[in-house]
């Protein structure tokens, strides 16, 4: 599927706006593109316990989930500290890597910006060996 990668970038950008981190000040957007063209927005909510802490990507897949939607192509993903700009590339952790895993085939597509470029990499790029409902 094609799609306009900048204009993905900008729905994680807006969607970084609506974070809520009290206790990192560190602000994370996601928009995940589904195959058939809805975008499902994300933002990091944090939590004075931490463990109960959610990232973007998770935010973004769970509200897509919950509304049906399971085929996935792409994710753009932007993150830099409250009232900063973007200017580092913002990777997925471990835990939403291993999401993605559920969801997307190694070919699904991570988009990271750091405000000037879009890098963009594959689930099998960054979770090679990936543990899925495969090695159950």
């Amino acid at each position: 599927m094609s799609y306009d990668k900048k204009m993905l970038v900008g729905r994680a950008a807006e969607a970084r706006l609506k974070a809520y981190s009290p206790y990192s000040s560190f602000c994370v957007g996601a928009a995940l593109l589904c195959a058939d063209g809805s975008i499902y927005e994300g933002a990091n909510i944090e939590n004075s316990s931490y463990g109960a802490t959610n990232c973007a990507e998770r935010t973004a897949f769970f509200h897509a989930v919950m509304e049906g939607k399971k085929d996935f192509t792409a994710i753009a993903i932007v993150g830099a500290k409250r009232g900063e700009e973007l200017s580092a590339f913002c990777a997925p952790c471990g835990i939403c890597r291993q999401v993605m895993a559920e969801f997307c085939n190694a070919d699904f597509e991570i988009l990271l910006c750091d405000g000037n470029e879009i890098k963009t990499y594959t689930l099998g790029d960054i979770l090679p060996e990936a543990f899925d409902k495969g090695n159950l």
